[in-house]
């Protein structure tokens, strides 16, 4: 593999990959929290009702709530970029495999 094809290759990598987990966000409540990227102002002023703030910065803040389709309502107030955050793995196993690996 070239150095050219390196180059176009990984920002297309990154670039599924946000797309994914964009897209586990979307579909799932299975993420117990999210990542909102690049948080507005507007997005802070109007969040969901039951959020719950559990780390913030500049660039991202960290909410979490049991609202179901919590997700789709961050976008709805404001919010750039939602990303699942706290999943246990790639996709999270059925109730049934859980308990038989611990």
């Amino acid at each position: 593999m070239t150095i050219r094809s390196l180059l176009f290759a990984l920002p297309l990598l990154l670039a599924g990959w946000v797309s994914v987990l964009i897209a586990v966000a979307l579909v799932t409540d299975e993420a117990p929290a999210y990542v909102v990227l690049f948080p507005s102002a507007q997005l802070m002023q109007h969040l969901p009702a039951g959020s719950a703030i559990i780390a913030a910065s500049q660039l991202s803040i960290t909410v979490s709530s049991a609202q179901p389709g919590y997700a789709k309502a961050l976008y709805a107030s404001g919010a750039r970029l939602v990303l699942p955050a706290g999943l246990p793995g790639c996709l999270p196993l059925p109730a049934g495999f859980r308990s038989a690996t611990k």
